[in-house]
């Protein structure tokens, strides 16, 4: 069961965060103009923070349930997670930053800061996933990890794509032909949920102690998580019509 845990929090950060990043990795692509990327910023504004829960849920499930395979994860890997994890503030600080001031070259600081911190993201997170999978260690890992961060842009596409009009939703569809970005959305989210399953395989899932107190608590809490999640899919399930907060 606690393996089912984890494996249900970390798959779902790959599939809903992914897309979050892969339309990071895209703004310069999609948005050719100030008001263009606040549009596109738009499609993920409603959602990147609660998409974000499950990645701390998974480091909480980690934590709690797999303390030795979590300890084996950081310290052998402190090279990648650091990137990671300033990759991560660096993308939020951006997201969060750039509509706080007027000014041509204030917001196009922070929208470098999201293209950056997203490939920085989706880098670290091939690298790990390498690492995990082939046992790649250093600039070899580059070479794997560019498929995963293609993988992650292209699923950015179709999710930006679905959630965009007009002339955005024509350029976020170049990968789907026209109107397929439904199906392209369900296989970038396929390959990243069997990079995760492979990746997942690899590791020594062995529960730890505390896990018969801790997963009644998380399977309670579970349901309440996907349940607030998808009441905020339900009000933004239509296509962005205009620029949100951000």
């Amino acid at each position: 069961m606690e393996i089912f845990v984890l494996a249900f929090f970390a798959l779902g950060y790959l599939v809903l965060g992914g897309a979050d990043i892969g339309v990071g990795m895209a703004l310069p692509y999609l948005g050719r103009g100030a008001g263009e990327r606040r549009e596109v910023i738009a499609a993920i504004a409603p959602f990147f923070l609660g998409n974000e829960v499950w990645l701390v849920s998974a480091a909480g499930v980690l934590a709690g349930l797999f303390p030795e395979l979590e300890g084996e994860l950081l310290s052998g890997n402190v090279a990648v997670v650091v990137p990671l994890l300033l990759s991560w503030v660096v993308r939020d600080m951006g997201l969060w930053l750039r509509g706080r001031v007027p000014g041509v070259r204030w917001q196009g600081f922070w929208d470098g800061a999201i293209v950056a911190g997203s490939w920085g993201l989706a880098l670290s997170w091939g690298v790990l996933l390498s690492d995990v999978l082939l046992g790649l260690h250093g600039p070899v890992a580059l070479a794997p990890a560019l498929l995963v961060a293609v993988v992650f842009g292209a699923h950015g596409l179709a999710f930006a794509a679905l959630r965009l009009r007009g002339e955005l939703r024509r350029r976020a569809a170049v990968l789907s032909g026209g109107s397929g970005e439904a199906r392209t959305y369900a296989l970038t989210a396929a390959a990243l949920v069997v990079v995760g399953v492979l990746a997942g395989l690899r590791l020594p899932l062995t529960a730890g102690p505390t896990a018969s107190l801790l997963t009644p608590v998380i399977l309670v809490v579970t349901p309440l998580l996907v349940a607030a999640q998808a009441w905020v899919w339900w009000i933004f399930r239509h296509r962005v019509s205009g620029p949100s907060y951000l």
